[in-house]
C-alpha cells in the first residue's frame, strides 16, 4: 500500500472476530506533534458516556503510524438504542483535542452482531459527514444496487447485495424467495424474482467467519411492460425477502434501495411504444442515494438541441481549442495597445455582481465616470446581469478576450484561471474576499479538495498571486497573514473592505424595509441568518458533493416561529440539494441571492461557524452565535485556525440546536450586551471600516 492510499485518521480495515471489532487507523506523524498522550474512545451521542478502547501501534508507513484498536461487543448494553461515535483524543499543551475517525465508505454495515433475546443488531455505519459510528437498532433489511445496466431496448439489469443479520449470524433461517419490488407513485406494485449469488468480494474483505455467503442478488426486467399512457413515471425500488424460521413463513421489505456512491449511472434509453417515443433514464437522490428509474415522453426537438449543445460544449472544452485560445490571449496581450480607461471587474469567478469589486465599481461609476467598465460573467450566470444597467461580457468569449487583453485594470475578489497571462500593461487589483480565520494557501498543512493535492494547490495559488499588483486588506492582522500565505511582496492597501461601506452607509430602517419588501419578507418578524462555511471535505468524489443541514429547523420553528424567520445562505454546491418543503413562510433559501451584504443588513441575528462572514457582520454590532458541532474535526483535520477561535469568537459557541435556541432566548430576555471579548474583536478587526474603504482603494490604484 502506497502513501497516497492513506489518509489521516481514516480507517484502512475493519474486521469482526468473535464479537470484537478490529480497526486499523493511520495517524500522520505531524498530527501527533506536541502530543503528550493519545487514546481512542467511543462516545455515546445521547448521554456523553465514554468507553476507552485498547489500542496498539501495528505498523509504520512513510509519515504514518498504523494503530489497531479493538471494540469488544461485551462493553455495551444491547438494550439501549444508542449511537456511539469513534474519536481520537490527544492531550496537548492547549488542552484536550477530540477528532472524529473517518470511514472509508465501504460496506461496513455488513459486519453486524445480533442479540436474539431482544431482536436487535449492533453494527458500524458511515455517517452523512463520512465518519465512523456504531449503533444499536431493530433488525432491519437493507439493500444496495452496486451495478446498473440499461440496454437500448429498455431492459434494466441490476446486481447488489442485502443484509438482514439474523439470517447469517444467528442461524435457523431458510430463505425461500427474494424479489425486487417496483413502485410507481402509488400504482400497483410489480414483483420481480431475482437470483441470489455469492459475493466473496464483500464478506472476504471483512471477516473469514461469515458463514452466510449468498448475500448478493442479480436480476433483470423489461421496463416496456410497465410503461403506459403519456404521464411521466418514476419507479422506486425495494427488496422483499421471504424466509422460514421456527415453522413460520415471514416476509419483510427493505427500506428503499440505495445506490453505491461509486456506482456510475447508465446512459438513457430511447424506446418506441405504440408509435410514441419514450426516454428511460436512471436517477439517484443527492442526499440519501435512493435509486429510481424515470420515464418521460421523448421530444425530438429538445433532445436534438440538447445533443447539439453537448457536442458544442465538448468541442469548446477540447484541449486543442483551449490551447489555441490561450495562445491567442497571450499574443493579443503582447501586441494589442492598452486602453488606459478600460477596467474589467469580476466577482467569484464571474458568478455574481457583488462583494468589493461591486463596491469599487459603484464608487467609480459615481465619482469617475470617465472610465469604461465591464463585468466578466460566467455563461451560466448571465441571467443575473440581464436586468441590470451594467455593461457585461460573457467570460471566455471573443469579446471578453479582446477586452481582457486591452484592459489597463483587472479587479477581482478571487483567483483568475491560472492559464491567463497578465499583459505587461495591465494592473491587477486583487480585493480578496474575507478576513482569514482558517489557514490560507502556503499556511495550510493539508488540502482536502477534489481534483488536487496539497503541493499542487499551493503551487498554483502562489503562481496566481505573483500576478497581483495590489492586494486589499481589511486590517493589520490580515496584512501580515496575506503577505506570508500568498507570498505577496507588492503593494498592500490596508483600507478596510470596500464591500463593508454599504453596511456603514446604509444601516437605517428605511433601507432595511426597502430590502425586505423587495425580497418579499415580512416586516413584522425578526430575522435569523444562517450562513455556514463550505467544508473542504464535503465531497465523495470530484463533482459529487455531500449535504447535511445540521440545524434542526423543526425545533427552531416550534420555539421561535411566532417571532422569527430563518434565511439560509449556503454554499452553492450544497444549496443545490436543499429541500425546504414544509417550511414555507418560515425558512427562506437565499443561497443564490446576489450579494450577502443585503442579507447582513436586514438580519437581527447571525448564526455561522468558521465562515469569515462574522468579521463583516461585526460591523453592525448585532448578536452572533457560532454553531460549531464539528469544531474538533475542523480545527485539527481540515484547515486549522490563525487564532484561538474558541477563546476569541465574538459570541457564544454552540454545538446543538437546543443551545442555539437557549442563547436566542437569553438575548430576547436581556437584550444584546456586547461582551469584553466582542469589543476587543471589533477593535482588532473592524477599526478601519468607516464607509470610505472604496475611496481609499480607488485613490491608491486609479489616482496614480
Amino acid at each position: 500500500m502506497g502513501q497516497h492510499d492513506l489518509e489521516n485518521i481514516k480507517i484502512l480495515n475493519l474486521d469482526l472476530e468473535d464479537k470484537i471489532y478490529k480497526i486499523d487507523i493511520p495517524v500522520k506523524n505531524s498530527f501527533m506533534v506536541d502530543v503528550a498522550q493519545m487514546q481512542f474512545i467511543l462516545s455515546n451521542r445521547q448521554n456523553d458516556e465514554e468507553i476507552v478502547l485498547a489500542s496498539s501501534s501495528k505498523d509504520s508507513l512513510n509519515e504514518f503510524i498504523i494503530y489497531e484498536i479493538e471494540i469488544p461487543f461485551d462493553a455495551f448494553k444491547p438494550s439501549e438504542d444508542d449511537i456511539w461515535d469513534l474519536y481520537i483524543i490527544r492531550e496537548t499543551q492547549n488542552g484536550l483535542k477530540k477528532s472524529r475517525i473517518k470511514s472509508n465508505f465501504e460496506y461496513v454495515r455488513i459486519l453486524a452482531i445480533v442479540t436474539r433475546e431482544n431482536k436487535k443488531m449492533f453494527y458500524p455505519f458511515t455517517t452523512k459527514e463520512g465518519n465512523l459510528s456504531f449503533r444499536f437498532n431493530q433488525y432491519t433489511l437493507f439493500a444496495i444496487f452496486d451495478d446498473i445496466q440499461l440496454t437500448n431496448s429498455g431492459e434494466l439489469s441490476v446486481s447488489g447485495f442485502f443484509n438482514y443479520p439474523p439470517l447469517h449470524l444467528v442461524g435457523g433461517y431458510n430463505i425461500t424467495g427474494l424479489k425486487v419490488v417496483i413502485n410507481n407513485n402509488g400504482e400497483e406494485e410489480k414483483f420481480i424474482d431475482v437470483k441470489r449469488v455469492a459475493r466473496a468480494d464483500l464478506y472476504s474483505k471483512y471477516t473469514n467467519t461469515l458463514a452466510f455467503k449468498e448475500i448478493g442478488f442479480e436480476g433483470s426486467f423489461d421496463f416496456k411492460r410497465y410503461i403506459n399512457g403519456n404521464n411521466k413515471k418514476s419507479f422506486k425500488f425495494f427488496l422483499e425477502l421471504e424466509y422460514e424460521h421456527e415453522g413460520r413463513t415471514e416476509t419483510i421489505r427493505s427500506i428503499r434501495v440505495r445506490l453505491s456512491h461509486e456506482t456510475v449511472l447508465p446512459d438513457k434509453s430511447i424506446l418506441t411504444l405504440n408509435g410514441k417515443k419514450k426516454k428511460i433514464y436512471c436517477g439517484v437522490t443527492k442526499k440519501s442515494k435512493y435509486f429510481s428509474v424515470n420515464v418521460v415522453d421523448y421530444n425530438m426537438v429538445k433532445e436534438t438541441l440538447a445533443n447539439i449543445k453537448k457536442k458544442w460544449v465538448k468541442i469548446r472544452r477540447s484541449d486543442y481549442l483551449k490551447k489555441m485560445y490561450k495562445t491567442v490571449f497571450y499574443l493579443l496581450g503582447r501586441i494589442m495597445p492598452a486602453d488606459l480607461k478600460l477596467v474589467m471587474f469580476e466577482s467569484f469567478l464571474g458568478k455574481q455582481y457583488s462583494d468589493s469589486p461591486r463596491a469599487i465599481y459603484e464608487y467609480m461609476l459615481e465619482n469617475h465616470p470617465e472610465y469604461k467598465m465591464y463585468w466578466s460573467v460566467d455563461r451560466r450566470h448571465l441571467k443575473f446581469f440581464a436586468g441590470k444597467d451594467v455593461k457585461h461580457v460573457r467570460r471566455f468569449s471573443v469579446s471578453w478576450l479582446l477586452l481582457m487583453t486591452r484592459a489597463k485594470y483587472w479587479v477581482s475578489n478571487s483567483r483568475l484561471p491560472l492559464w491567463i497571462p497578465k499583459p505587461k500593461h495591465t494592473i491587477y487589483l486583487q480585493t480578496w474576499h474575507g478576513t482569514p480565520l482558517k489557514r490560507l494557501a502556503a499556511d495550510m498543512d493539508e488540502v482536502h479538495m477534489p481534483g488536487t493535492n496539497t503541493t499542487k494547490y499551493k503551487e498554483n495559488f502562489l503562481r496566481e498571486a505573483r500576478k497581483w499588483d495590489y492586494l486589499v486588506s481589511p486590517n493589520a492582522y490580515s496584512s501580515e497573514i496575506f503577505r506570508r500565505a500568498f507570498a505577496f511582496d507588492k503593494t498592500m492597501i490596508e483600507s478596510g473592505y470596500p464591500r463593508n461601506d454599504f453596511l456603514i452607509n446604509c444601516n437605517d430602517l428605511e433601507n432595511m424595509n426597502q430590502l425586505k419588501e423587495r425580497m418579499n419578507l415580512p416586516k413584522d418578524k425578526k430575522i435569523i441568518l444562517y450562513a455556514p462555511t463550505w467544508r473542504d471535505n464535503q465531497f465523495y468524489a470530484k463533482g459529487k458533493y455531500k449535504f447535511d443541514l445540521q440545524l434542526d429547523l423543526d425545533k427552531i420553528r416550534e420555539v421561535l416561529g411566532e417571532d422569527y424567520i430563518v434565511l439560509l445562505r449556503m454554499h452553492y454546491l450544497v444549496a443545490e440539494n436543499l429541500d425546504l418543503s414544509g417550511y414555507e413562510g418560515f425558512v427562506f433559501d437565499f443561497s443564490f441571492h446576489e450579494d450577502i451584504r443585503e442579507l447582513y443588513l436586514i438580519s437581527d441575528i447571525l448564526i455561522t461557524d468558521y465562515s469569515s462572514v462574522f468579521f463583516d457582520y461585526a460591523n453592525l454590532k448585532r448578536p452572533m452565535l457560532f454553531f460549531v458541532y464539528d469544531i474538533d474535526d475542523y480545527r485539527d483535520n481540515l484547515r486549522g485556525f490563525y487564532f484561538d477561535f474558541e477563546e476569541k469568537a465574538p459570541g457564544p459557541l454552540t454545538r446543538t440546536t437546543e443551545e442555539i435556541i437557549k442563547e436566542i432566548k437569553l438575548i430576547e430576555e436581556n437584550g444584546f450586551i456586547p461582551s469584553e471579548t466582542t469589543e476587543e474583536f471589533y477593535k482588532k478587526f473592524c477599526y478601519l471600516e468607516s464607509g470610505e474603504s472604496s475611496k481609499r482603494v480607488v485613490d491608491e490604484v486609479f489616482g496614480k
